[in-house]
């Protein structure tokens, strides 16, 4: 799959060309520079022109600029462009016109014709065109301008993934020459804009094929490590960066925008003048000239220019670790040994980022299309770079770490029911991901210094700080964390064992070397890069896979397995009729029995049985199964409606519904195969993704764990209960969760899901949120925000369902679903009758 480089220009002809083909979806907000929780930065208003609003941080937070009286939204980062020929000056991001003198001798303010934006799982284009000067130039053609942002996603190698940098590309195409121009400021090191910032340029040595870089740095003159003001980081440091044949200066922002707009150039000049930054707003700016007149007066050139953007911190964050407390450095650093080497890396590494980008695109691009349609391509296109947007590598390649922030909802560390929701997202891109979130929760719980028998909510109250809760006063979610962590943990084995390619979980975890330590005190997710001179460097080694995966899935679960059986004996008594707690959906409120919950707790129960087999504890196996298979048929007698609709939001709430979500996990992790014949359509079936026949035959006659006909049950009533704006949470209220909603959809007949599907695509397009993609939002109305705001939270990861549930179970696990399409009575004609009815006769 990956055997051939690229240039850089064939790259960025790949990435447009891909995106030509895109964006059928016009979501309120597009990322464009997004790759941890402090680069986070968004086009807002994207529906819009992009020069009508300044980018924004992920939250979004209200500042004042100096030189406006109204308050706005805004990351300082402006791009302009100049035509020699005209004094014309065209905005094409960001509010930089506001510092340009509206009426004057030396240049006139424009605006081009913006095509606008197409995006996909890694890049987001912004496409203008300016028409040529009326003089002088024999051309009849219009400039064509693309600002192209790349954050990659490289599920092939996480070294790459783990630079906190992002490429910016300005390609432009005519036949008359342009001028661009572009700045940041002190806002991408603070929050606060009260903080003194000082900055200095460094100018690489040239290399062998004589490019240099000419990089800004910036950073808050005093740093508060592990420290943050408004959700953005108050130490590190911002790294701009650009080939040595661009023009620089620092200086004020409006006295720069207004020397280019009149000269089209920059002095390479540095105010080093440290100051606050919104005193005499200081910014840090780089200006490109294209000849694109050549010898041919209607002859069409292009060119393009490359920068990268980088915020690098060392350490990244404090963790209450098996040693004590640590101070993490970032993962980059077990391969670089100064910030400069990772930079210039990054750099002059465009174009083999760019090809592991696009061949993550295309293939999320087909496999959504094959699993949904059109609409489910971009949704899971504009989910991607938000999963890992809240994410920051850390640790060793011995032992990598990945830490999570739990972003805009309280800012919680390595949270148990965020890792869960977006865990589809890491088991289809990459597995070993997952494994790096939940290594940092196992190792803290496992040293003791948590005092509780059920699983942790979070390892933190507020990222970076993964100090723990030893007082075990963290959120009491006891249920719904021991049964997430149950279904993550098995998995996260499952992915580890296929035999081939096409029964993998992510195609991408099938490449690179079956290394495998076997040293029982090293980590069994230990990280191997590729350093071969024939190969890309920095490729990771295969995640699991035949004998590999077998040996990493049983060394993992050894060293841990007194927990796994800990959390599992606490829903052993707890799980079954739940008391008054708290679910994942917190902001509903405490809730007694809740139906959906117990279930949870259930199948993690049952996913107990098959990490004991895993290694070898039959016995255990045994036990917990039995126990598994006598709480699901007590859970079908307490929680479903007595008329046998649909399920209940409580145990003794009549009249109530719930969307099962949860039925989900029982399907990912092939339980719905229990008791099915060894093949399907003339396929063999990998049961549990291993292959193992399970220890107990299913329910009566029909096959799975949970039996079908709660599937079929539930997802009729997904029909009938649909709003304008997707399925609602439950009967109390008419918000719904997105992530929930693919959880969900996923395990219905083709017919709801497509309905589900075309209600979010719908709600994408119309809702009136301006944020970056909430999960949580009403159904009906104008789709916005019901409180609490939740936005940019890497939940969205959940919206991947559809593509894990497609690869699970060695590819059999939709085959297993196929009697959902199978009619069922009462469907469609009937519906308004039949929820109103179903509900009174409950009462």
């Amino acid at each position: 799959m990956l055997t051939s480089f690229l240039t850089a220009a064939a790259a960025a002809f790949i990435l447009q060309g891909l995106l030509s083909e895109a964006s059928k979806l016009s979501p309120p907000v597009l990322p464009l520079i997004v790759r941890n929780p402090y680069l986070s930065t968004w086009l807002q208003d994207a529906r819009e022109a992009p020069w009508n609003r300044w980018p924004m941080h992920w939250s979004g937070q209200e500042v004042r600029l100096w030189h406006l009286s109204q308050r706005v939204d805004k990351v300082g980062f402006s791009i302009l462009a100049a035509i020699p020929a005209t004094d014309r000056v065209y905005p094409l991001l960001g509010r930089a016109h506001d510092s340009l003198l509206p009426s004057n001798d030396e240049y006139n303010v424009s605006f081009p014709l913006y095509l606008g934006a197409q995006y996909d799982a890694s890049t987001t284009n912004l496409t203008y065109r300016i028409p040529p000067p009326s003089t002088g130039i024999h051309s009849s053609d219009d400039l064509e301008i693309v600002i192209s942002f790349l954050s990659p996603i490289t599920p092939t190698s996480t070294l790459r993934q783990s630079i906190p940098a992002s490429y910016l590309t300005v390609h432009v195409k005519g036949s008359f020459n342009v001028d661009v121009y572009i700045d940041l400021n002190g806002q991408w090191v603070s929050g606060n804009r009260g903080s003194r910032v000082v900055w200095d340029l460094h100018q690489s040595d040239l290399t062998k094929d004589n490019k240099g870089l000419k990089t800004w740095m910036v950073k808050r003159e005093t740093e508060q490590l592990f420290t943050e003001w408004n959700d953005r980081a108050e130490w590190g440091t911002l790294h701009f960066s650009a080939p040595s044949d661009v023009r620089h200066e620092a200086g004020t922002s409006a006295l720069l925008r207004q020397r280019f707009s009149r000269t089209g150039t920059l002095k390479n000049v540095v105010d080093d003048r440290s100051r606050s930054i919104m005193n005499e707003e200081p910014v840090f700016a780089f200006a490109k000239s294209f000849k694109l007149n050549g010898s041919s007066a209607s002859a069409s050139m292009a060119d393009s220019v490359l920068f990268t953007i980088a915020h690098i911190q060392d350490p990244v964050v404090q963790f209450a670790s098996g040693r004590g407390l640590t101070m993490m450095k970032p993962l980059w650093s077990s391969w670089f040994a100064s910030d400069e080497d990772v930079l210039k890396f990054h750099y002059f590494d465009f174009e083999n980022a760019a090809m592991l980008a696009t061949n993550y695109s295309s293939q999320l691009s087909l496999d959504a299309f094959e699993s949904g349609a059109d609409d489910y391509v971009d949704i899971v296109a504009l989910s991607a770079r938000q999963a890992m947007g809240a994410c920051v590598f850390a640790g060793t390649e011995d032992n990598p770490i990945l830490f999570m922030k739990e972003i805009s909802s309280d800012g919680n560390t390595q949270t148990i029911d965020v890792i869960y929701p977006a865990f589809p997202f890491f088991l289809y891109t990459n597995p070993r991901w997952l494994a790096y979130l939940l290594e940092p929760l196992i190792e803290h719980t496992l040293s003791g210094q948590y005092p509780n028998k059920y699983a942790m909510h979070d390892l933190g109250t507020h990222f970076p700080n993964a100090t723990g809760h030893p007082d075990g006063n963290d959120e009491y979610m006891p249920v719904e964390e021991c049964g997430n962590i149950l279904i993550l943990g098995l998995a996260l084995v499952n992915s580890l064992k296929y035999d081939t390619s096409a029964s993998a979980g992510s195609i991408w975890a099938t490449l690179g070397s079956d290394i495998f330590d076997t040293n029982p005190e090293s980590s069994a997710c230990s990280l191997s890069v590729s350093s071969n001179e024939d190969t890309m460097f920095g490729l990771d080694d295969r995640w699991g896979g035949s004998t590999k995966g077998a040996k990493q899935a049983e060394k993992w679960v050894t060293k841990s397995y007194s927990l796994w059986k800990q959390w599992t004996e606490y829903l052993i008594e707890f799980t079954l009729e739940p008391h008054n707690q708290l679910s994942t959906d917190d902001f509903a409120g405490w809730l007694a029995l809740q139906t959906n919950l117990a279930l949870k707790g259930i199948i993690g129960i049952n996913a107990m049985s098959a990490i004991s087999e895993v290694i070898g504890e039959t016995e255990d196996a045994k036990y917990y199964k039995n126990i598994s298979d006598t709480y699901i048929k007590k859970w079908e007698e307490f929680g479903i409606s007595r008329d046998g609709t649909h399920a209940k939001l409580a145990y003794n709430w009549y009249g109530s519904w719930t969307t099962l979500y949860n039925l989900y996990a029982d399907s990912l992790l092939c339980f719905h195969l229990d008791g099915h014949s060894s093949a399907i359509n003339g396929q063999p079936v990998s049961l549990r993704g291993d292959g193992q026949k399970p220890l107990k035959p299913g329910h009566g006659k029909e096959s799975g764990f949970v039996p079908q006909h709660i599937y079929k049950i539930q997802s009729d009533w997904y029909h009938n209960v649909r709003q304008r704006y997707g399925l609602p949470l439950d009967s109390r209220h008419l918000y719904t969760k997105t992530d929930w909603e693919f959880f969900a959809a996923a395990v219905t007949g083709k017919d709801v899901r497509g309905e589900i599907l075309d209600s979010v695509a719908k709600w994408v397009n119309e809702t009136a949120t301006d944020r970056p993609f909430t999960d949580l939002h009403k159904t009906e109305e104008d789709g916005g925000f019901p409180g609490p705001n939740f936005f940019a939270r890497p939940v969205v990861g959940g919206h991947f369902a559809f593509l894990a549930l497609e690869r699970a179970c060695g590819g059999m696990a939709m085959q297993g679903l196929a009697f959902l399409d199978e009619p069922s009575i009462g469907h469609k004609d009937s519906a308004p009758v039949l929820v109103k009815q179903a509900l009174a006769e409950e009462l």
